[in-house]
């Protein structure tokens, strides 16, 4: 099956690069699955797992937003800040969970509800890739 390169990449540097057969991932606009020769695109991302399948081998990067880009040759994710699953530390991860969900249930103003929405969806994000190693 033919391949195409991926590079994932934050402001602090690469965080994936690779051939791949496919790659999965979630836009705004929904789910895409991305194989060589795909027709360029450039999407908004939302936060979620990208899926990097490579024969029996699937590799996970959780992502935070950012943009995917596509050419017929490679894709491009940028993202604001992005974690292979086996780089996710769990126990941190688990921590950022319990204290959004705490600032949301405890809403007294002192924090902004919407940051702390964030933080939870991406703990949860970042869980659930960690969980999928």
């Amino acid at each position: 099956m033919k391949t195409i390169k991926v590079n994932v990449v934050t402001p602090d540097g690469p965080v994936y690069d690779a051939e791949v057969e496919m790659v999965s991932t979630k836009a705004k606009s929904g789910e895409m699955g991305i194989m060589a020769g795909h027709v360029p695109t450039v999407a908004p991302l939302t936060i979620g797992a990208v899926r990097l399948k490579n024969g029996s081998n699937t590799d996970y990067v959780a992502v935070n937003g950012g943009f995917l880009e596509v050419r017929p040759d490679v894709v491009t994710i940028l993202a604001q800040s992005a974690e292979r699953a086996e780089t996710i530390d769990l126990t941190r991860a688990q921590e950022a969970k319990a204290r959004a969900e705490q600032r949301l249930q405890n809403n007294d103003g002192s924090y902004d509800v919407k940051r702390a929405d964030l933080a939870l969806k991406r703990a949860i994000n970042r869980i659930q890739i960690a969980e999928m190693r």
